[in-house]
């Protein structure tokens, strides 16, 4: 039934009024699904060479690209550095990285678990270290009220897809 038609139904008014809504609600749904698939796709491929945040986080949650540089002394590997910003309550959802990375807390604090280890939290001046292929469980700001703020340093192969999520 479309909305045209819908009009024509001898109806009351306030039901006519909540199927108006109904159909315009799916209407707006359908059109930004068409959109959405152009969107994420244009976004992922910007951001999966580096590092990408979760969609379920905070919208304040990103990773920006700092520097990439090739390693001169180690052939076929390239350093990158990427700032990742999560918003109150912003985390990334499980992932692991192809080399190794060590990330240096810059603001709030960050609550972070590597495969079977312990959830740590990282404050202002700590870092911590992930091995190549270790899974990273809990990416996360520490807290609901505050941002937080992470430097990654990545040493990969050249070419690699630095972070990969997981299902």
């Amino acid at each position: 039934m479309t909305a045209m038609n819908l009009a024509a139904v001898q109806c009351p008014a306030p039901l006519r009024s909540t199927a108006f809504a109904v159909v315009a609600g799916f209407v707006c749904a359908l059109t930004i699904g068409k959109a959405l698939p152009v969107t994420i796709d244009s976004v992922s491929s910007t951001l999966a060479p580096l590092c990408a945040t979760a969609a379920e986080g905070s919208p304040l949650d990103k990773v920006e690209p700092i520097g990439s540089y090739a390693l001169p002394n180690v052939p076929g590997k390239r350093v990158t550095i990427v700032r990742v910003s999560y918003g109150p309550g912003g985390f990334s959802r499980p992932h692991r990285h192809s080399g190794s990375v060590t990330a240096y807390i810059t603001k709030g604090e960050i609550r972070s678990q590597l495969g079977g280890g312990p959830v740590e939290t990282f404050g202002v001046g700590q870092s911590f270290f992930e091995p190549p292929g270790s899974t990273h469980l809990v990416s996360a700001n520490a807290s609901m009220t505050e941002p937080a703020e992470l430097i990654a340093v990545f040493v990969a192969d050249e070419g690699a897809q630095l972070t990969t999520f997981l299902e």
